[in-house]
């Protein structure tokens, strides 16, 4: 079964372009030509990735992304951009974006970052994420960066892996048995008890309440769920 995907753009020409060249390489595009109608369009239907592009009426790729990301949908993002400054590189990436390409690009380059994206998702079964905002947190993973209301956190190594490992899966109860599987490995002398340990000190330092958290939940005899 062909991965489906959806371009959101609003130059004609472009999207007459990509949805050729994606569809000639095997895929199933549909397109959006606002960001609004877009949005609506990736809420609603299940697709494998999403190219979205910065510049869009109506609400632009920032907005979209972000949306999508709040309302807990792991879609893989390519977003299309005409800036080649960093910082709008960078916004993106924090966003929710998985990958970015810059106008003009070579079709091939194109076709290359789709595949790759599509190859990630499908092995992982999720969209990996690189930088996520919630409430009035921002988080960079690349960069290690974490920030509340503006104010950069301290996050030791172990409780930014145990953030993004349940915000990857956000909407899903994550086990104790999962998580000392895929974020403590096994190390000898961890214990379930150090997992709620760590859960309770991101809860400290992110939530605005960690008694009555809004974004970190205990789901009893089980494990943990991240909610937006």
């Amino acid at each position: 079964m062909s991965s489906r995907i959806l371009l959101v753009e609003d130059e004609p020409g472009l999207v007459l372009t990509v949805t050729d060249l994606l569809t000639a390489e095997g895929f199933e595009v549909q397109s959006a030509t606002d960001g609004p109608s877009g949005l609506a369009r990736a809420l609603a239907e299940k697709f494998d990735l999403i190219v979205l592009d910065v510049m869009l009426p109506g609400k632009n790729g920032f907005e979209v992304c972000r949306e999508l990301r709040q309302q807990g949908r792991d879609v893989a993002v390519l977003m299309l951009t005409a800036k080649t400054q960093v910082v709008d590189r960078v916004v993106g990436l924090k966003l929710g974006a998985d990958d970015y390409l810059t106008k003009p690009f070579h079709p091939a380059e194109l076709v290359a970052r789709v595949e790759a994206l599509l190859r990630r998702v499908k092995h992982d079964n999720l969209a990996p994420v690189r930088g996520f905002s919630f409430g009035n947190v921002e988080v960079d993973f690349e960069k290690g960066d974490v920030k509340k209301n503006g104010t950069p956190l301290n996050l030791a190594g172990k409780e930014l892996q145990l953030l993004q490992y349940l915000i990857e899966r956000r909407g899903k109860v994550v086990s104790r048995e999962e998580l000392l599987e895929n974020v403590w490995e096994y190390q000898s002398a961890v214990s379930s008890r150090t997992i709620d340990v760590h859960v309770a000190w991101l809860r400290q330092k992110l939530e605005d309440n960690p008694q009555n958290p809004r974004h970190i939940f205990t789901v009893r005899g089980v494990g943990y769920r991240f909610s937006v």
